[in-house]
């Protein structure tokens, strides 16, 4: 890509509807994030979150509108473009986190850097290493202690700050977030969107978060109901 897009996400009559279903789940007349922005999707279970985050990320194409990310038209991009933006440009928090069992947990956090050449390159265009880097992400995120042990002998917020720091190495423009506090009870939760903003502020990332959890957009630029652009509103 060359330049920086002023966009970030822009959408319009973006309709995406699962193979043998005869009505869309998605519908979405028009829906613009700036970059720098962040945005917080909410709306309850089934109301197509996931599937636009999935949009959004590569990992599902639209049948029909346009959907501009990062300046690249995803319906245009054949299957390895997109693996290749998505790997280059967006930082993944699953709502299961999807941290690698066998790998340590600075294993689990550099993983981006083995897959993207891009953000490896960004690492190294600031004077440090992929393990420096990914060690001063733990710290900051209060898991210095922990970057030899296996995931598995992690509580689910201690996991849930790995999947943050995997997530954020490298710089990615956007950090794009699934649900992550659903597992959480409401001071951890709170404690974790701290965490996130301070560290994607840090990374200059912008962030995309969705939840069904109404009281955790107020530390986001803007909330958006899905219910309300999705003129579909079929289940996810």
């Amino acid at each position: 890509m060359s330049g920086t897009p002023t966009s970030l996400i822009e959408m319009r009559d973006l309709r995406f509807a699962w193979a043998g279903a005869s009505t869309p789940i998605l519908d979405i007349a028009e829906l613009a994030v700036a970059a720098g922005e962040s945005l917080f999707l909410h709306g309850p279970s089934g109301c197509g979150k996931t599937t636009l985050l999935n949009l959004i990320g590569g990992v599902l194409t639209p049948q029909a509108g346009r959907l501009i990310v990062m300046g690249q038209d995803m319906a245009r991009l054949n299957g390895a473009d997109r693996d290749a933006l998505r790997a280059d440009q967006i930082g993944f928090v699953f709502q299961q986190f999807n941290l690698v069992p066998y790998l340590s947990v600075i294993d689990n956090v550099t993983l981006p850097a083995r897959f993207s050449a891009s953000r490896r390159a960004r690492v190294e265009r600031a004077g440090h290493s992929v393990n420096a880097t990914a060690a001063k992400l733990l710290g900051d995120l209060g898991m210095a202690a922990a970057q030899q042990q296996a995931v598995t002998a992690l509580s689910v917020g201690q996991q849930q700050r790995v999947a943050l720091a995997r997530a954020l190495l490298g710089a990615p423009a956007m950090i794009i977030a699934d649900e992550p506090t659903s597992a959480l009870d409401t001071d951890r939760r709170d404690e974790f969107v701290e965490l996130l903003f301070g560290a994607a502020d840090a990374a200059g990332s912008s962030v995309v978060m969705v939840s069904h959890d109404r009281e955790l957009g107020e530390r986001f630029d803007r909330v958006v109901d899905l219910r309300e652009i999705n003129r579909a509103g079929g289940p996810a």
